[in-house]
């Protein structure tokens, strides 16, 4: 991930767009699943994660940052799901802040757990379910094009496509539905 946040930081320090758009889309949902663990409001979560976003690249932070985006991205995400959360009730609870402080103390190292399960579980898919599941989440590719870009069938593409979420639903649980939202 790390080398990613580098290729991405480069990219948006020369003002190419595309690393934007590589950013939001390895870290849109991984930002909202982890805000929602706070407000437990899906619309929240996901306004706050797209403010993160826009202030992110408005305020160009990116030109002040060396290394890994993640951290920071993490950290802004909580920070402001607490304020949201202040803002938006009549009593500031300390209890529940303290334990959500103590709960999350590294965002890094949680987010590097679950994205080495899902990366392992993606890994230990059948070889042709595998490489269908990773041109069509990984590529965004369509079935057609994933048909064409594997030289297989499109009905070949969603059978193994389904066999690999069926497979990765039963390992992973609630995490790969979220993630394919």
């Amino acid at each position: 991930m790390i080398s990613k946040d580098l290729k991405i930081l480069n990219k948006l320090k020369k003002e190419d767009h595309s690393g934007f758009k590589e950013l939001f889309n390895l870290y849109y949902i991984p930002l909202s699943m982890y805000s929602l663990k706070f407000c437990n409001s899906f619309e929240m979560a996901e306004d706050i994660t797209q403010d993160i976003f826009v202030k992110f690249w408005d305020e160009k932070i990116y030109l002040k940052l060396e290394g890994s985006i993640g951290p920071y991205l993490f950290k802004s995400v909580k920070n402001n799901t607490l304020q949201a959360l202040k803002k938006n009730s009549k009593f500031v609870c300390v209890e529940i802040e303290n334990y959500v402080n103590n709960l999350i103390e590294d965002e890094v190292d949680m987010r590097t757990i679950e994205n080495e399960k899902i990366y392992n579980e993606v890994e230990n898919l059948p070889e042709k379910c595998r490489e269908v599941f990773k041109v069509i989440v990984l590529e965004n590719l369509k079935y057609k094009q994933a048909a064409e870009s594997l030289d297989i069938s499109v009905n070949t593409v969603k059978t193994h496509y389904s066999r690999a979420l069926r497979q990765l639903q039963k390992s992973l649980g609630i995490i790969i539905i979220l993630l394919l939202n």
